[in-house]
């Protein structure tokens, strides 16, 4: 199966790649790959793409790129995601999140690939006292949640959309990385425990993304590791799990931030994965145990450069 896939280098990008030529991403794990079905040796052919090789603001670079590598499964990871950056760049945002997007969904179409768009927890304005089902309807508050909705709305109805939130993993920036290095420098941390979610590790992402290009289901679907937390909670959890002294770490409300950020954040953006459920699919790992994983890989990776 011929895969393209835009956003290559980024965090699920990097570890997707790995998870589409058979090896195993940086703290990822055969559970993740959802049903457990290892990746056969040349069963994907991937096409990785980055913004430099392919811009997808520009609508015709876009259709020939695909027109030349003539995909089956288009994996759309691709996005602006400064989250407090969009408020000041709507036009940025935009072009990216909602104007390329239907760029690759149209180029999809017109070679009959399917496509799987990665989208957001931001799309919901937080205010639901449960967790968010896949047909609840969006309100997003933030130009990134809405520009991403944008997106959502401009694939077609056959392509699949895989919501996903609180994404970490060992490449690039993230909360849990900084986590760790605070811990294993005993310096203290503050973080809201009144926002709750559903971490995303980027490796068991990969292994979801490749049971989704295997099944390519319509419609919407919840992809988060199992469980849900607040940023407090797992910022302690990090902080333990590294070998640090989880008191270090001391919980603040989101209006007690500063600087205040400028978008705002939803106060409740646990994604149930209802859909997975009922079309039998296994869940993701629990957070947990994902967390624990991707610590243990950056502190090695820490110990062996220190050596």
């Amino acid at each position: 199966m011929r895969v393209l896939v835009t956003g290559a280098t980024g965090q699920v990008g990097t570890d997707l790649i790995d998870a589409l030529s058979g090896r195993s991403p940086v703290g990822g794990c055969a559970s993740a790959l959802l049903g457990g079905v290892p990746v056969a040796a040349g069963e994907f052919e991937t096409v990785a793409t980055t913004h430099s090789t392919l811009a997808i603001e520009d609508e015709a670079a876009v259709h020939a790129a695909l027109d030349r590598a003539r995909p089956e499964v288009v994996i759309h990871l691709a996005a602006y995601t400064a989250v407090d950056r969009a408020e000041t760049e709507p036009e940025i945002a935009f072009a990216v999140n909602a104007t390329g997007t239907a760029h690759v969904a149209a180029a999809s179409q017109a070679v009959g690939a399917h496509l799987i768009y990665v989208s957001t927890d931001y799309v919901f304005d937080g205010e639901k006292t449960s967790a968010y089902l896949e047909d609840d309807p969006p309100s997003p508050r933030s130009v990134y949640g809405a520009s991403k909705l944008a997106g959502e709305r401009a694939c077609p109805p056959e392509a699949t959309i895989a919501r996903v939130s609180w994404v970490a993993g060992f490449h690039g920036r993230n909360i849990v990385k900084l986590a760790v290095e605070r811990a294993r420098r005993r310096e203290p941390l503050r973080f809201v425990d009144d926002q709750r979610g559903c971490p995303s590790f980027a490796a068991d992402l990969a292994g979801g993304l490749v049971t989704l290009a295997r099944m390519r289901p319509a419609g919407i679907v919840h992809l988060t590791n199992a469980g849900e937390t607040t940023w407090f909670d797992l910022v302690r959890a990090v902080a333990e799990a590294a070998g640090g002294d989880p008191a270090l770490v001391t919980a603040i409300r989101t209006d007690e931030l500063d600087p205040q950020p400028l978008a705002p954040r939803p106060r409740n953006s646990v994604l149930a994965p209802g859909r997975l459920l009922a079309d039998g699919y296994d869940l993701l790992p629990t957070w947990q145990d994902a967390m624990r994983r991707l610590v243990s890989a950056l502190t090695e990776g820490s110990q062996r450069a220190e050596h």
